[in-house]
């Protein structure tokens, strides 16, 4: 399987930035661990601030599935939404905090509707549990 992971807006912060709510572990930290849990699959890796760039991505993708941190954008922008229903690859929504249990405007997902499924509030292990859900389909 080959998994494209889009990460969006201040998730280059990670490690450094509010590590009350996302930890103090950076994502390329995580991301040699998770490649070598998901050993004999391909994980490829893709970070960006600006909407338009993720957009490309989404429309640009040759991969088996997504899995899609959108950031902020996720409560705000529906051409990413109208970029994910644009193509055909699965797309799995994922947060490392519980959005549900943050900020009101946090609890509405404009991407959520188009995704195969959302997974949030297990750290950076969301991402390890989106893997699974498109390699067991």
């Amino acid at each position: 399987m080959k998994i494209l992971i889009i990460n969006g807006p201040n998730l280059n912060l990670l490690g450094t930035r509010e590590p009350d709510i996302y930890g103090s572990r950076t994502f390329e930290s995580y991301l040699i661990e998770l490649r070598e849990m998901l050993a004999g699959d391909e994980v490829e890796y893709y970070q960006s601030n600006h909407e338009g760039d993720i957009i490309d991505a989404l429309h640009n993708a040759d991969c088996d599935g997504i899995i899609l941190n959108a950031g902020a954008y996720t409560h705000t922008s529906l051409a990413i939404a109208d970029a994910i229903k644009a193509i055909q690859i699965p797309v799995i929504e994922v947060h490392i905090s519980n959005v549900a249990s943050r900020e009101t405007i946090r609890h509405t997902s404009l991407i959520a509707p188009v995704c195969q499924g959302t997974i949030a509030g297990f750290g950076l292990n969301s991402y390890f549990l989106a893997a699974q859900a498109i390699i067991m389909g």
